[in-house]
């Protein structure tokens, strides 16, 4: 397993980062205790997590995977043998995570009360990386669209006031780092410039999608990261299982989450006539070196230059296992000059 630095911290985390939003739903708490196991055991010291999870969100399982981290934390007592990295949930129209069924959003007293929610069920005094999951103010990062349309909210809670709450609770000893999640390069630089103008605390990572048919993060962002130190933690590597190539040809495995759960805002994007065409010309890559299609798509997220860790998910153990083998895949020169082909053929089909 490789570590490298998250952010400008002293903090090293394994390029593979164990995601954790199918426990509670898909996934047992004896299962999510036996991924945690394994991961562990094959180096993975990061995993993440949010308090809107499992997915797809809804009342009666929102909380539960963090629930379920919480009781592995206290069986096993390995608590700082691990990363751990959560989120706290933006702006929407839930109102079941509140006090007082209020809606989620990112002012002062929603933050500090998100936090000592996720503090009890993860059975822990502190989480090392406390993120923003998505903006307070309206964005577009889920429209499937790469192109920019300006939406007004004055209701919106400003950065300003979302991190100085952050700033809070690392004076408290609550959190030790924060980072953004679903974040624009606007909203990151202006993140950035408040701590510097501010004495607020400095964001050490970004957690947005990155995969082989959505790289719209290299446009703009990739450079902040690189520059900035503000890695990516890359979400949804293998673009919901699409590129395993396990939907191909209407395939349906029983099971799967379109399967079980159907059309959702962030599958929608990803079912399109260009992006199944590229799928399939990536899986026809990985049956010409005799590789893994699933591997191929994850070892590509990690060796970019910008990346600090990829988030990887399962929901059955011989899942997991391929998913935390593909470090040790080695994309030649020849593999690599024939995914650049796709994608200056079919650029960005499913941002």
């Amino acid at each position: 397993m490789e570590y490298r630095k998250l952010g400008k911290t002293d903090i090293e985390v394994s390029s593979i980062c164990l995601g954790t939003m199918t426990w509670g739903e898909q996934n047992t708490e004896a299962e999510a205790h036996e991924q945690l196991d394994y991961s562990l055991d094959q180096g993975v010291n990061f995993i993440d997590t949010a308090e809107m999870y499992a997915v797809p969100t809804k009342k009666e399982t929102q909380g539960k995977t963090e629930e379920h981290i919480g009781t592995w934390f206290k069986a096993k007592g390995n608590r700082d043998k691990v990363i751990l990295a959560t989120k706290v949930a933006g702006r929407s129209g839930i109102s079941y995570m509140r006090e007082n069924n209020e809606i989620t959003k990112l002012g002062k007293k929603d933050i500090h009360y998100a936090v000592e929610q996720s503090l009890k069920r993860l059975q822990t005094d502190y989480i090392d990386l406390y993120q923003v999951h998505w903006p307070d103010r309206p964005f577009g990062a889920f429209s499937g669209k790469l192109e920019y349309k300006h939406f007004e909210n004055p209701d919106a809670i400003d950065i300003e006031e979302t991190l100085s709450a952050l700033g809070d609770l690392v004076k408290a000893g609550k959190v030790r780092h924060i980072g953004l999640s679903n974040e624009t390069p606007w909203g990151t630089m202006r993140y950035l410039h408040l701590a510097e103008t501010k004495s607020l605390p400095r964001v050490v990572s970004i957690q947005n999608a990155y995969n082989l048919v959505n790289r719209a993060f290299e446009v703009g962002l990739s450079e902040i990261a690189h520059q900035e130190a503000v890695g990516l933690l890359s979400y949804s590597p293998l673009a919901q299982g699409i590129l395993s190539g396990k939907y191909l040809n209407g395939q349906m495995p029983k099971g799967s989450r379109l399967e079980l759960f159907g059309d959702g805002p962030l599958m929608n994007r990803y079912k399109t006539e260009k992006t199944t065409r590229a799928v399939e010309m990536y899986v026809d890559i990985a049956k010409k070196f005799d590789i893994d299609p699933s591997q191929m798509a994850i070892r590509f997220c990690d060796i970019q230059p910008f990346m600090t860790s990829t988030i990887i998910g399962a929901t059955k153990m011989d899942q997991l296992k391929t998913c935390i083998d593909s470090i040790n895949l080695d994309l030649t020169k020849e593999i690599l000059a024939e995914i650049k082909k796709v994608h200056s053929e079919i650029p960005h089909p499913a941002p």
